[in-house]
């Protein structure tokens, strides 16, 4: 991780923190074919808008996985803030409710494509020790 600023160092930890080693394989990815994309993910994401105060991690997952469930477009990134939204405290539950509250306002494709992405996710949680 090469830190070149405060804001670099701060968003690269909060990425850590909410998407764990998915968020640093999503940037690691990025490194070959664009790494400025990759520092702007970092710096204005994580560095930036995350580390803002007033909602909490678990309240800004939530949010970010009702926005990519609803966009229907985002199934890689919604796979990844569902780990994170799991990291950072929310329950099975909670993710299930925000999923189907999605198929009020992004239709049944949509909340049906989230719980599918989650029951991806959850199985990769199985298999490396986490609990679902």
């Amino acid at each position: 991780m090469p830190e070149t600023s405060e804001r670099y160092a701060r968003g690269w930890n909060l990425l850590k923190t909410i998407d764990g080693e998915a968020g640093e394989r999503v940037i690691a990815s990025l490194q070959e074919v664009a790494p400025d994309l990759a520092r702007y993910v970092i710096e204005f994401g994580f560095g930036d808008v995350y580390a803002r105060g007033v909602l909490s991690l678990k309240e800004r997952e939530i949010a970010t996985v009702a926005a990519l469930t609803a966009l229907g477009t985002a199934q890689p990134q919604l796979k990844v803030h569902l780990h994170g939204a799991l990291n950072v405290g929310c329950s099975r539950e909670e993710v299930v409710e925000v999923l189907i509250q999605m198929a009020v306002y992004a239709g049944f494709p949509a909340a049906l494509n989230g719980i599918m992405a989650l029951k991806e996710v959850l199985a990769e949680r199985v298999q490396i020790g986490l609990a679902p």
